[in-house]
């Protein structure tokens, strides 16, 4: 298959090195010039810098959209149209504008369309999915994602005030930006019922978009709990706890380890002594790190662009995601609870 990459920032140097090792040589660059990388790993690849003349003189079978937040759809669009397959990075948009136009041009085409929540392809996450859904934990009652990053420390590279995740003209703030647990969440537990936040600019940080966001949810379960997300903390730190009735799960991205701790007597019981949980450690394939999560996700794509499989994470599960972050950014300005 033909690639085209948009965008060669950091996510899109690493499509493009993913897509290399598995195989993919026949790749085609669609660029701004704007990237703060060095460009020797590009050498030898055909570069184009408009979407339209890219996909008629190289007519390729799918596209990757790696661009910053804000300008996804004027890539997104007119490859859909061409009925190029896409992987689409997260957000899907800065708003919900055209999204719809989207949708039905990807399914008058035929076009295929991935979204890029990685975290789907987590070893241990998906085992934590697997015991909810069996019923391990028994009813779900709280959860709460946590997600603290040091933004200047992101990409050292780069000013961290160009980048696209401290401008609001680029789709920015850190509820867009860090918003894998709306998503991951959703693909746990269900759909969200409410919402509700508290977010702004609070630090001393050079930026115009909010950098911490407090973020209540209301699941359709009956769950309840949050995300907190910042661009302030150092360590960072990227933890999920879930309790239900019999038991407490506790993920941790730092070493990929999944705790699970389950209640030995019935929810309400009583005993004394207690008798003592059984705890259980799920721990990621040997060798694991974080590109595993990606190189998964390339994969998947392939498949998916070949026919061989549908998408994990559709174009419905990236709006339904931007629709929560985008409430989570106005409940603040609107003092009001988002009702889905």
């Amino acid at each position: 298959m033909k690639f085209l990459i948009a965008g060669l920032g950091s996510i899109g140097r690493r499509h493009f090195r993913n897509l290399i090792a598995l195989g993919e040589k026949d790749i085609v660059l669609l660029r701004s010039h704007r990237a703060t990388l060095p460009d020797d790993e590009l050498t030898g690849y055909p570069v184009e810098t408009d979407i339209h003349t890219a996909l008629a003189k190289h007519k390729p079978h799918a596209v990757i959209v790696a661009n910053p937040t804000a300008l996804h759809l004027d890539i997104a669009l007119p490859a859909a149209e061409a009925g190029c397959h896409i992987l689409l990075e997260k957000p899907v948009s800065d708003s919900l504008d055209r999204l719809d136009t989207l949708q039905r041009t990807a399914q008058k085409s035929g076009s295929k369309i991935l979204v890029g929540f990685q975290f789907r392809y987590h070893p241990t996450l998906n085992k934590a999915r697997e015991l909810i859904q069996a019923g391990a934990l028994g009813q779900v009652l709280t959860v709460h994602a946590h997600w603290g990053e040091y933004l200047p420390q992101w990409h050292p590279w780069e000013d961290y005030r160009q980048s696209y995740a401290a401008r609001a003209d680029l789709g920015g703030g850190v509820i867009r930006t860090l918003t894998h647990p709306l998503d991951y969440l959703r693909y746990l537990l269900g759909e969200v019922k409410a919402l509700w936040s508290f977010n702004g600019h609070i630090s001393p940080l050079e930026l115009d978009v909010e950098d911490v966001a407090e973020i209540g949810l209301r699941f359709s379960n009956g769950a309840i709990g949050g995300v907190h997300l910042n661009y302030v903390q150092r360590p960072p730190r990227h933890t999920l706890e879930i309790v239900g009735t019999q038991g407490t799960l506790r993920w941790d991205n730092a070493d990929g380890l999944l705790h699970v701790y389950r209640a030995t007597l019935p929810f309400g019981s009583f005993a004394d002594p207690a008798p003592a949980p059984v705890i259980e450690t799920f721990s990621p394939p040997e060798g694991f790190e974080r590109n595993w999560l990606f190189v998964s996700q390339t994969r998947h794509f392939l498949e998916t662009a070949r026919g061989e499989s549908e998408p994990i994470c559709s174009l419905e599960d990236g709006i339904m995601a931007l629709r929560l972050a985008l409430a989570a950014r106005w409940s603040m300005v609107d003092r009001h609870i988002a009702i889905f």
